[in-house]
């Protein structure tokens, strides 16, 4: 029975090879077949991307493993395996912690591996990475048939041969950026929700343009590191890429960061500057928050779009430059457009192809794969084994709304894994977060008739365009006063405290019209 079993499985992983499917579903239902022919509670797929181990597939392990990255070094079963060219086991009371404590998904509170095999998988005589097996009775894989074992791993080594070659003749555009990323794990773009991949593939499309790109979405979805990713599979990845937040530029040096100056151009400017774009002369500038830039300089952000050339503060010299743009902002630019707030020139130069990142409360599951990332993050910044998430804080992430996004998401798992660390359990196999560390506050899902007087929170809001609320009022109360004063401008001007050229320019700024 075992070997029917046993043949079954090889010749459906290798029917697989010639059907079509993800490299992610092909390292999937490897596992399976694993899980299915050899006793064991778990396993996993993890790639070598010196110095981590970067999980592709999990069987049995909670789905925030996923996104974690398992440093070599910190971890000695994983870094022992990695080492040698045999399969490994290590004995029930070995003292090496497992990487996997905690992760193991159970009904009940059995959370410690006590029998652990691991075996690297070489690719044309390298280590591609390694396949695991875990299980939490020991002695689970005294009786496993050796041939059987190797079997499967060359198999194995086999099928991530073929997935390799498959997506490298369906995207060899992304041959210089993966090699890229493997310098750093933070550029990786976490989560296989649908609309994550909707995203992948549209960054893959215009990333090998020269398309200027406006990338939209909410405060804290991760618009910087989506630029970087264009960057990064852009043909223009071995070049810089500049960094401006336009939100923290002042108007009165803005044109000096952007453009540069000369020495002696205005008071403080005791040498020659080099602006942004002239740094970016060749490689790719990233203007987050354009939205909140003056219309002054809007204009000639929109010169050197057009003309490729920029001109230092106190400078007649015209300066080509070849750059790369990419904005972002939370911003409706379009709304701003028609209520005069920025220019519609420049947001048809910048959104030639616009993208738009989804929040996290669209992504689903993506958030426990983001929750086992940022963990990894605080196991190796608090110095502690392991950090885990019980089933209702998993619950609790995934029904919550994220207002703030995966900024939120990163800075309450911070300060759960502070408050959960205690002194007394640091030396713990494992911590487990509960509930009670998210500090979460759930939504209501009744609420009551508006007539009936009640002390329960109001129901949540969309969020509120502060600047937007603030533009509008003041266009209310300048109407109301010009009825007032029967459309005397200079009355108006004098009721509201305003010097006559300011309320002019007010006027023309919230786009009033004055009624005649």
């Amino acid at each position: 029975m075992t070997t029917n079993l046993f043949l079954t499985s090889l010749i459906s992983i290798v029917a697989d090879l010639s059907t079509n499917m993800s490299a992610e579903q092909r390292y999937q239902r490897l596992l399976e077949h694993l899980c299915r022919i050899f006793p064991c509670d778990a396993s996993a797929l993890l790639k070598f991307e010196n110095p981590y181990l970067i999980p592709l597939a999990v069987n049995g392990l909670s789905e925030d493993t996923l996104g974690r990255r398992f440093v070599v070094n910190e971890h000695p079963r994983l870094a022992q395996i990695l080492a040698s060219d045999q399969s490994v086991r290590f004995a029930a009371d070995s003292g090496l912690p497992d990487p996997y404590d905690g992760l193991i998904e159970t009904d009940n509170d059995q959370l410690l591996v006590h029998d652990c095999m691991g075996v690297t998988l070489f690719i044309d005589g390298e280590p591609w990475g390694v396949l695991t097996m875990d299980a939490l009775a020991a002695g689970t894989f005294d009786n496993i048939d050796p041939m059987q074992l190797n079997t499967f791993i060359s198999l194995t080594a086999a099928t991530v041969k073929a997935a390799g070659l498959i997506t490298s003749l369906e995207q060899r555009v992304r041959y210089v950026t993966q090699a890229l990323l493997k310098d750093n794990p933070d550029h990786d773009m976490i989560g296989d929700s649908d609309c994550m991949r909707k995203l992948r593939n549209e960054i893959s499309i215009v990333a090998p343009s020269e398309l200027a790109v406006l990338i939209l979405g909410e405060t804290g979805v991760g618009k910087e590191l989506v630029a970087r990713r264009i960057h990064l599979e852009s043909n223009r990845a071995d070049q810089v890429m500049v960094y401006v937040n336009c939100a923290a530029l002042p108007e009165s040096i803005a044109e000096s960061e952007l453009f540069g100056h000369t020495k002696g151009a205005f008071s403080g400017a005791v040498s020659d500057r080099t602006g942004k774009f002239e740094l970016a002369d060749g490689g790719t500038i990233f203007l987050d928050e354009i939205g909140e830039l003056p219309l002054s300089i809007q204009a000639k952000i929109l010169r050197t779009l057009q003309n490729g050339e920029i001109q230092r503060v106190g400078s007649d010299k015209q300066i080509k430059v070849n750059v790369r743009v990419i904005a972002a902002t939370n911003r409706n630019l379009q709304q701003e457009v028609a209520a005069g707030q920025f220019r519609p020139d420049l947001y048809h130069r910048l959104a030639v192809y616009p993208m738009h990142v989804p929040a996290l409360r669209e992504r689903g599951k993506d958030v426990l794969l983001l929750a086992g990332a940022f963990l990894e993050k605080n196991q190796q910044r608090l110095g502690i084994k392991k950090l885990r998430l019980d089933q209702d804080a998993k619950k609790a992430l995934l029904a919550y709304h994220w207002p703030g996004n995966i900024r939120e998401l990163e800075h309450l798992l911070s300060r759960a894994a502070l408050k959960s660390a205690t002194q007394e359990n640091r030396q713990a196999d494992f911590i487990t977060i509960s509930q009670d560390y998210l500090d979460i506050v759930p939504e209501p899902l009744n609420y009551p008739p508006d007539n009936t007087v009640t002390d329960a929170a109001p129901p949540p809001s969309a969020p509120i365009d502060f600047k937007n609320a603030v533009d509008e009022f003041q266009r209310q109360l300048i109407r109301q006063q010009l009825t007032a004063q029967q459309g005397n401008m200079a009355a108006t001007a004098r009721v509201l405290g305003l010097d006559r050229g300011n309320f002019h320019r007010l006027l023309k700024r919230l786009t009033v019209k004055i009624e005649t």
